[in-house]
């Protein structure tokens, strides 16, 4: 129908204008932003599938650095300890030198002065160990394995995204026995042990205590084996967590990133589409004219 007040191409080519010109600038969004997915508008459901593994990538991500950062305070404690494995080394060498016949008086003093002061260093680390300005194996005041990060009956990483995701490790047990034993070592060890005849004062002494040397040795030993197999399980945790974390990102990214190709050809159609039906509503509109010239 012919009409003057109501021009119906004119109007399905301004609907079809304005459906086109919608798609061109959600294409034209996603391209400038790289996400699919810009609001709760452009996918509902994708949106929040999206956000829960964005929640989990990110909560795999401190675990992985909770990881790392309890292998470094392991591996600082593994590490005092193995500096106090070569001192009871040289103490256990002291009092085997001590304990021969050949060795004079004035030999055990020399032996001793050495002897007493390797045990005050065993104090020494026990006491200041520290990891993130907190003593790892006592509060500083004594060294019986009490107080410290490493003297509580159990320590608890969190080591996933969700709340029972943890691991723990124990050590109290073996600090103590650790601790018991190198109190048998040395006198200048712990306060509670002064005055105690513990070295290489005299022949006898020094054969005695070879045997608290050995029982020390295999406490540390102890200890370090303990504290190496929970560093190498945090290992595989973060490999682990890695793992999970690459994946989990892929599958969020396949929800909220835009592919390029696929959105710029969209993109380009769109763009040719704005271009015809704005060419035919300038057509459309010159339709009222013919009406016109039938009153001529």
């Amino acid at each position: 129908m012919l009409s003057l007040h109501t021009n119906t191409a004119s109007l399905s080519g301004q609907n079809a204008l304005t459906s086109t010109n919608k798609a061109l600038s959600t294409s034209l969004t996603r391209l400038s932003t790289g996400y699919r997915v810009n609001s709760a508008m452009d996918d509902a459901a994708g949106l929040q599938i999206a956000t829960r593994l964005n929640a989990q990538t990110r909560g795999m991500a401190v675990a992985q650095r909770n990881t790392q950062n309890g292998i470094s305070m392991m591996q600082t404690a593994e590490g005092a300890f193995a500096e106090v494995t070569n001192i009871l080394l040289r103490q256990k060498d002291l009092l085997t030198e001590g304990a021969t016949a050949s060795t004079t008086q004035e030999d055990r003093v020399a032996l001793q002065a050495e002897y007493d002061a390797l045990g005050l260093e065993l104090s020494n680390i026990i006491r200041n160990t520290s990891f993130g300005g907190t003593e790892l194996f006592s509060d500083g005041s004594s060294v019986t394995g009490t107080g410290g990060l490493l003297s509580s009956t159990a320590l608890t990483f969190q080591i996933g995204a969700s709340s029972g995701e943890t691991m723990a490790v124990n050590t109290q047990a073996d600090l103590t026995a650790l601790t018991t034993a190198l109190a048998a070592v040395s006198s200048n060890f712990t306060t509670a042990a002064a005055g105690a005849e513990l070295g290489t004062t005299t022949t006898t002494v020094a054969n005695g205590n070879l045997a608290d040397l050995d029982a020390a040795l295999t406490a540390v030993g102890k200890f370090r084996s303990t504290l190496g197999a929970a560093s190498n399980r945090l290992e595989h945790v973060f490999n682990n967590l890695g793992n999970m974390s690459l994946n989990t990102q892929a599958a969020s990214g396949r929800i909220m990133d835009v592919d390029y190709a696929s959105e710029s050809a969209n993109m380009t159609t769109k763009q040719m589409l704005m271009q015809a039906g704005t060419s035919m509503l300038k057509q459309s509109n010159s339709m009222s004219q013919l009406a016109l010239s039938l009153l001529q």
